[in-house]
């Protein structure tokens, strides 16, 4: 019997690659075009591109763009829709991230139905912030029109987090990171979201933004059905050690990947691509192939409704010895 192959993984939040930056003033099609070829000859079969927080009129031309490329795209099951990460978040430093507080606004629900009609109606993912005033309605009316409501960037606690899940939200944007290096011991974003049993949660396994001990706690709290590996790659995934402007600042990247504020310290998204994460997590010894298959496949597959069997990409072959998924 030959190894275990799949037509490439499933990513929920990649924010470009290779210096292309869907978030970018003067993103034209072209430059999306060229990130898709890109993100596909990785390993990802299908990706929702990443539009992080930015002013009003760029987030409008930006969604118009994508939404073209999408639509322009030689694979169109390839592209499944836009994550609007923003900008409906809390601007506390530390839970904001590598999104610039100046452009965050309050939940805005006429707002958003501007950013929805921009989009064509491919917002397939929003994150927002929880236990931000108005954030319920905002949350119900985008999950009436079948966007799947993510939680991150927040520093809401239990109560905060319960609300916002009765009103509609199922997801948990990067579990574990875009919230300060110090919290509340007992009320904190991490604990509401591991107590909230109604959310799945994703998150970044490129040995940067999570630690091993803690990756496996929250598995054993979410389980492998309610966990969902993303890459969070930064526009500067893909290019040489060094510093570089992204979302608006200058970020450094390290030899191993590591993109970082060189100031704060603060992660500026990943420098892996998705089959990078989900291969440091299978080098944790602690998974089998089924269950990296259901966390980097199946899972996103069932969030945005689509039939992975259906999935088409360059094939990927799982090497058992090496616990390493390897192009073939």
């Amino acid at each position: 019997m030959g190894s275990p192959r799949i037509p490439g993984f499933i990513d929920l939040q990649v924010n470009g690659t290779h210096g292309i930056d869907f978030s970018a003033d003067g993103l034209t099609t072209d430059t999306c075009l060229r990130a898709f070829d890109l993100i596909r000859d990785s390993g990802t079969a299908v990706f929702t591109p990443t539009i992080i927080t930015a002013p009003g009129d760029r987030l409008i031309r930006n969604l118009e763009t994508v939404a073209a490329a999408a639509a322009a795209y030689d694979d169109p099951r390839a592209v499944a829709g836009v994550h609007l990460e923003g900008p409906f978040l809390d601007p506390t430093p530390g839970a904001i991230g590598a999104h610039n507080p100046e452009w965050v606004v309050a939940p805005d629900i006429a707002l958003f139905g501007r950013l929805w009609d921009a989009a064509r109606g491919t917002i397939r993912i929003l994150t927002v912030s929880a236990g931000v005033h108005g954030v319920e309605e905002l949350i119900a009316g985008a999950a009436a029109k079948g966007v799947v409501v993510s939680l991150g960037h927040q520093m809401a606690g239990y109560e905060a987090v319960r609300r916002a899940a009765d009103a509609g939200a199922t997801l948990l944007t990067h579990l574990g990171n875009g919230l300060p290096h110090d919290v509340n011991r007992h009320e904190n974003p991490l604990l509401a979201g591991l107590a909230e049993e109604r959310l799945m949660a994703t998150l970044i396994t490129d040995g940067h933004h999570l630690p091993a001990d803690l990756v496996r706690l929250i598995l054993r709290v979410k389980g492998v059905q309610r966990t969902i590996v993303v890459s969070d790659a930064a526009p500067v995934a893909g290019l040489p050690p060094g510093r570089h402007d992204t979302f608006g600042s200058e970020v450094e990247v390290t030899a191993d990947g590591l993109v970082v504020n060189p100031e704060t310290r603060y992660l500026a998204g990943s420098g892996k691509t998705m089959r990078e994460c989900m291969n440091w997590l299978a080098g944790l010894g602690d998974l089998s192939y089924d269950d990296l298959v259901t966390m980097g496949v199946r899972n996103p597959a069932r969030v945005l409704g689509i039939d992975p069997l259906q999935m088409s990409g360059p094939t990927l072959r799982y090497d058992e010895t090496a616990r390493r998924f390897v192009s073939g």
